[in-house]
């Protein structure tokens, strides 16, 4: 199990390899890449930015419970940060399990979890030339009630 925070273009290729395992019969993966629009703004770059100490160890126990909730054998969770164009890779999850749905819902928990309490922030830069974070009221919420809005 691996959880990190990259300041460099994500190669899922890389981590792919950590997680073949001859007991493992399903590997689900899920990308969240940068889109260029967003509650009707047309987005022309992201900058993502995180308190890393945290993020690590939330990432890290994030990663423990979906080991604890479901029988997976690997997971792998990289969140980008810094300054990330329209198409960029921002964050990767993959799941190997001995079979898939294990892994599919593995791979649900963690993504989830990790846009909940992982403390990476979103800056949305827009084509017209404003700028702002995306959802701080809403994380800052849930971190604190448990709760979504």
């Amino acid at each position: 199990m691996e959880f990190r925070i990259a300041t460099e273009k994500l190669l899922p290729e890389v981590w792919r390899s950590a997680l073949e395992d001859p007991r493992c019969g399903g590997f689900v993966t899920f990308e969240g890449w940068v889109r260029n629009s967003n509650e009707g703004q047309e987005v022309l770059r992201l900058e993502y930015q995180a308190y890393e100490r945290l993020g690590l160890k939330e990432g890290e126990q994030i990663l423990a419970e979906a080991a604890e909730k479901y029988p997976i054998e690997q997971a792998v969770c990289v969140h980008r940060v810094g300054e990330l164009e329209i198409g960029d890779l921002a964050v990767w999850v993959a799941v190997s399990s001995a079979h898939r749905d294990e892994a599919f819902k593995a791979c649900r928990y963690i993504i989830d979890e990790v846009k909940h309490r992982v403390p990476v922030w979103k800056k949305e830069h827009y084509v017209n030339g404003d700028s702002g974070w995306v959802n701080c009221e809403a994380c800052a919420t849930h971190a604190v009630t448990g709760r979504e809005q």
